[in-house]
């Protein structure tokens, strides 16, 4: 019975690896098929009818403007993560420590403003954002992407602040340090993976947003990857690919690396925000 649990467990981890590889593996091998080959028909999919090519990737690079989308993306990302550092480690740390229980427990309250559904915001934060003149620029997805980052983040983070011991900063501080002097170098290196996750969970949300990055910004010079990829190789009912699948791969091989590294963090973020939130 023992052994027939163990190949159960196995065969259905197998399974799992497998619903997760080959999506995966079917977008690596299109980018390099010839356009003659993705229309055989009666042909293995991971077996190539003709030989490799690179073309498309010359043309994603050469013709299409992916280049100012990554660049664009790369810009927007780090200044939303920037932004979201800056606000919700104070932020998060003062909830855990500063605000009592009531703050412990608020961290729920805090989550709840990262589930309201972008459907219901994208209309007034657009009209804002068009009386701050920040409309078809990237400034404007800067400006509304951390509306989304920092309460999760927020959320996140309180979870690494109250698994430090709170003697910890008593003890700092009855050595002479400040309030700030003792969260800088006491309690922030013990929540560096968690703020390591926020920063791959924001950049990575920083890329992926669809209905703002549409609704904000309409010139393809300004656009972003999320809303750049559609507009330049989906044209009508023509679908470029293997210039598609080249794009969504050189975003998704490294985030789903940095996500795997730190996988461990973000679970032990989820299990102490949920503790504290709930006053556990």
């Amino acid at each position: 019975m023992r052994t027939a649990r163990k190949i159960g467990f196995y065969a259905a981890v197998i399974l799992l690896a497998l619903f997760s590889a080959i999506p995966m593996a079917w977008a690596v091998m299109t980018i390099f098929r010839t356009q003659a080959d993705l229309f055989l028909s009666g042909t293995n999919p991971f077996v190539y009818a003709n030989p490799p090519t690179v073309d498309h990737l010359i043309f994603l690079f050469n013709q299409t403007q992916f280049p100012t989308f990554l660049w664009n993306s790369l810009v927007i990302g780090l200044l939303v993560v920037a932004i979201t550092v800056l606000l919700a480690v104070p932020a998060a740390y003062a909830l855990a420590r500063l605000t009592g229980d009531w703050g412990k427990r608020s961290g729920m309250a805090i989550f709840l403003v990262y589930l309201i559904p972008p459907t219901l915001l994208f209309i007034p934060l657009y009209q804002m954002v068009v009386a701050l003149h920040l409309a078809n620029t990237i400034w404007a997805l800067v400006v509304v992407l951390p509306t989304i980052t920092i309460p999760f983040c927020t959320w996140l983070l309180l979870g690494f602040f109250r698994s430090v011991p709170e003697e910890l900063d008593e003890a700092a501080l009855l050595d002479g340090c400040t309030r700030f002097a003792a969260f800088r170098k006491i309690v922030l290196p013990q929540a560096l993976p968690g703020i390591g996750a926020c920063i791959v969970f924001a950049f990575s949300l920083s890329l992926s947003n669809y209905i703002y990055s549409v609704t904000f910004v309409t010139e393809s010079a300004a656009r972003n990857l999320s809303a750049g990829v559609p507009t330049e190789l989906i044209r009508g009912d023509v679908y470029f690919w293997p210039a598609l699948m080249a794009a969504t791969t050189i975003v998704a091989i490294p985030l789903a690396v940095a996500y795997g590294l730190l996988f461990d963090y973000l679970v032990r973020g989820f299990q102490s925000a949920e503790a504290a939130a709930t006053g556990g």
